[in-house]
């Protein structure tokens, strides 16, 4: 049977922009259609604008260092709506781009809903089109817990067009979308508490990372608030909001957001119309080949709900695009050490195994541990400690983890995630040249077992 495509692929995100730009390229005919954005959570509503309000929020550390080094500055002022408009013009520059990547690959683009109406068909606003293949992309979409005035609360996506900064901001979840916010709200100059239902934020992570974050939070003011929940949300007659905890306490808001987790975008896509089954957490079942139940399906990104970070929807994307249409080039995607950066104040960096899941796994492990306080910051009365961690194999010498809280976290870490993936033993961290003086040379010259 002649189809109209050789790949369809629903939804214009990091990941099907990429799998559709690759099969393009690979000689396929591809279509892709996007009902909101293009470029998806990532560029609209996720990682670019939340790191460029990091960098905002980061100005306030570096006015507040000035002195230190010699400057004498008037008292700055914020304008959020300078922030939020400048922020919105760098926005649509990508989806520009993303537009032009996909155009000029060859990709046919369709701005419209799409849903399957069979294993290899699908309708755009009333328009039906035929493909042999047939890729879900459509991302996650965040959820509020279902209480009364949950209609007052908003979430990541309304976050980034608040026409205005709140004076009060009640943050609420454990995850790195809560911390990085709790963060940009409370540099930006709100009145910031962060709530967690369980003891302490960042489930997963490290504990070692866990804690130092917490120490240095408080440090800055944030006021953290575990084992806190909120029982229902009610407006006020002067407009701000009271959260009633479960514990029975009130408090009192301009905003209360919500990060207390993401569910797969799943609406309307016609799922019902093939054979696509979903597995017990609500994710689209895959196999290691990112087929669905319905052998002309594909899904990839946090639709499947696997590692829901957008160079693996990348990654994703071209395995799809080579298993499909270029197989002699086809390369598994490797979970095993990604790195991974929280853009929280200050900043983690990790990769690989933490102490905990070394444990967990049956290695007998060294930890090499260093905290200490930045170059940057002896000229000034800041007291904020930089933590690193390597988690090392004790019988193989091989680092099973770096584990980092300070400035440029993220960017130190990418190296080591090289490191890591090439098998790496800790003599060979001591054998390599540190470069001095920078804080990362610390990777490099941690000698004593410190447990």
């Amino acid at each position: 049977m002649a189809y109209d495509f050789d790949l369809f692929v629903i939804g214009a995100g990091s990941g099907g922009v990429r799998a559709a730009r690759f099969a393009a390229g690979f000689g396929a005919t591809v279509a892709v259609a996007e009902s909101r954005y293009l470029g998806g959570t990532c560029v609209n509503v996720g990682c670019v604008p939340k790191k460029l309000l990091v960098y905002g929020a980061h100005v306030a550390d570096e006015l507040e260092q000035a002195a230190g080094y010699g400057w004498t500055l008037e008292e700055g002022h914020f304008d959020w709506g300078t922030l939020i408009a400048n922020k919105n013009r760098e926005i649509e520059r990508l989806n520009g781009i993303y537009r032009n990547l996909l155009v000029n690959s060859g990709v046919t683009l369709l701005q419209g809903h799409a849903r399957m109406t069979g294993a290899h068909e699908v309708e755009v606003e009333g328009q039906r089109y035929s493909a042999a293949n047939i890729l879900i992309a459509t991302g996650g979409w965040p959820q509020v817990p279902d209480i009364p005035g949950k209609e007052l609360a908003i979430t990541s996506n309304e976050a980034f067009y608040l026409k205005e900064l709140p004076r009060r901001v009640l943050v609420v979840g454990g995850g790195y979308i809560a911390v990085e916010f709790a963060g940009i709200f409370q540099g930006l100059g709100a009145d910031t508490s962060l709530l967690y239902r369980g003891d302490l934020f960042l489930r997963g992570f490290d504990g070692s990372v866990r804690t130092h974050l917490k120490e240095e939070l408080e440090k800055r003011g944030l006021d953290l608030q575990f084992n806190a929940d909120i029982q229902r949300i009610d407006q006020q007659a002067d407009g701000s909001l009271k959260a009633t905890l479960k514990d029975g306490r009130e408090l009192i808001a301009d905003c209360v957001f919500y990060a207390t987790g993401r569910r797969p975008m799943l609406d309307n896509l016609g799922l019902e119309n093939t054979g696509v089954e979903l597995d017990e957490r609500g994710y689209i079942r895959v196999d290691d080949l990112y087929r669905t139940t319905e052998p002309s399906v594909f899904a990839l990104g946090d639709v499947i709900g696997r590692v829901q970070l957008t160079p693996v929807a990348l990654a994703e994307g071209m395995a799809v695009a080579r298993h499909l249409f270029k197989p002699e080039q086809y390369r598994s995607v490797d979970y095993q050490n990604i790195p991974t950066a929280v853009f929280s104040q200050p900043p983690i960096g990790t990769v690989g195994l933490t102490e905990e899941q070394a444990l967990a796994a049956g290695h007998k492990i060294q930890i090499f541990e260093s905290r200490f306080r930045a170059m940057k910051l002896t000229l000034t009365d800041l007291q904020e400690k930089t933590l690193m961690k390597l988690v090392v194999d004790a019988e193989t010498d091989k680092v099973l983890g770096c584990h980092m809280v300070g400035p440029d976290a993220g960017e130190i870490i990418q190296g080591l995630g090289i490191a890591l993936k090439a098998g790496a033993t800790k003599q060979q961290f001591d054998e390599t040249i540190g470069v001095h003086p920078t804080a990362a040379e610390e990777f490099v010259t941690m000698r004593t077992v410190t447990r």
